[in-house]
């Protein structure tokens, strides 16, 4: 089995190097549009089965794993800031609070596409003008739905409260990912 990682993310790079899998990373080029009126717990799985639809033919020992993250509160969700305007509205919008990470996961094979996705709550503890400013103005999360790394400073310093997976936080839901990834191997 050769795996493709679907990912330009080190973080989900880490977790799968962490899982004990020998992968390559690959590049997809897809736009990550919604349609308009899906619902929220079907968004991350959307992006990253289209992202795995986007990719060229699979040859029969190559298994493609495709992953993305949403964060959404309200009823809203929050994709990656635009700018840092956005980044600090995001996390004013955060703040005090609690918001649902959503991570979809695509594994495929030639013959077969599993997709789930795993949600996790976290709450935060108020964030100030200041923590925003330094936060980013530091971690720069440009790259991270919601604004924020669970593993970095933010997430040290301001998560009080959380239900679910850390990984699915951090952007791939291992127990997942293993689990199938066994499945399949075990073929």
């Amino acid at each position: 089995m050769k795996l493709l990682l679907a990912s330009q993310s080190p973080r989900r790079k880490e977790l799968l190097s962490g899982l004990g899998f020998d992968f390559e990373v690959v590049k997809i080029d897809c736009e990550e549009l919604l349609p308009a009126h899906i619902k929220i717990e079907s968004a991350a799985a959307y992006l990253s089965e289209l992202k795995a639809d986007t990719f060229r033919v699979l040859t029969e020992d190559e298994v493609l794993l495709t992953a993305d993250t949403v964060v959404a509160i309200d009823n809203q969700i929050l994709g990656k800031p635009e700018d840092q305007v956005d980044a600090q509205n995001m996390l004013r919008s955060l703040s005090g609070r609690t918001h649902q990470v959503y991570t979809g996961i695509t594994i495929k094979t030639q013959y077969t596409t599993y997709t789930e996705t795993d949600v996790a709550e976290v709450t935060f503890d108020e964030i100030t003008d200041d923590e925003i400013a330094f936060y980013i103005e530091n971690y720069k999360p440009f790259d991270k739905a919601g604004s924020y790394g669970i593993q970095e400073w933010l997430g040290m310093a301001k998560i009080t409260q959380m239900s679910g997976s850390f990984y699915t936080i951090m952007g791939l839901p291992t127990h997942i990912v293993y689990k199938i990834l066994k499945e399949i191997s075990a073929v």
